[in-house]
């Protein structure tokens, strides 16, 4: 039975966040695999209520955390589609080169924190140094990347979404709150499952 007229498809954007951050994909799975399958069984109950879109560069992405590659079905509830860079109303090669230069000078002052912790310490150097600059890191990668978009990968989403008017899926801070800042509607990742649930008990309720 198809909804109502009145009843728009949901569109929604997914992130490779959503299969692979511990938080949100243990509501599928227990791991990657396992998370993209339980939602791909779920989108096949509700492909007449909503549509998945996902950029192929995120998708790359996604098979990087796979043992395998997705199941061809993947295809079927979820496209495939890159945003139009440049008829976005956000210029999106601006964005790219702003990203890349971010970037280049965050790991740029990253190695030169680390060289100065090395020369500090010439004369010492052992598994203390090493703890150290491990420590700086994870201070540093928070105190520069954390909240902020640093990938293409990131900017895709983003696009993408203001494209096809669609809610973005993701637990990517940086990318949440760069989305909500251009106006895109935001579903948040832990509630998906119960979202889909609702909508299969929905399709259920109405045959």
């Amino acid at each position: 039975m198809q909804p109502p007229e009145s009843e728009p498809l949901m569109r929604l954007v997914l992130d490779t966040s959503l299969f692979t951050n511990p938080d949100t994909a243990r509501q599928f799975g227990a791991n990657v695999g396992q998370a993209l399958a339980t939602f791909l069984r779920l989108a096949e109950k509700v492909v007449d209520r909503a549509r998945f879109f996902m950029p192929p560069s995120i998708y790359a992405e996604l098979q990087n955390f796979l043992d395998d590659a997705p199941p061809p079905r993947f295809e079927i509830y979820v496209a495939l589609q890159a945003p139009n860079r440049y008829a976005n109303q956000v210029p999106g090669f601006l964005l790219y080169e702003l990203i890349d230069e971010i970037r280049t000078r965050i790991n740029r002052g990253l190695r030169v924190a680390e060289g100065a912790v090395r020369d500090a310490h010439a004369e010492k150097i052992d598994e203390k140094i090493d703890r150290t600059i491990t420590r700086l890191r994870e201070k540093y990668r928070e105190a520069l990347r954390a909240g902020l978009l640093d990938s293409r990968e990131d900017v895709d989403l983003i696009l993408l979404a203001l494209e096809l008017n669609a809610a973005l899926v993701s637990s990517d801070r940086g990318v949440v709150q760069w989305a909500e800042k251009m106006g895109v509607r935001i579903v948040h990742p832990e509630l998906l499952r119960a979202i889909l649930d609702d909508l299969c008990a929905g399709r259920d309720g109405g045959q």
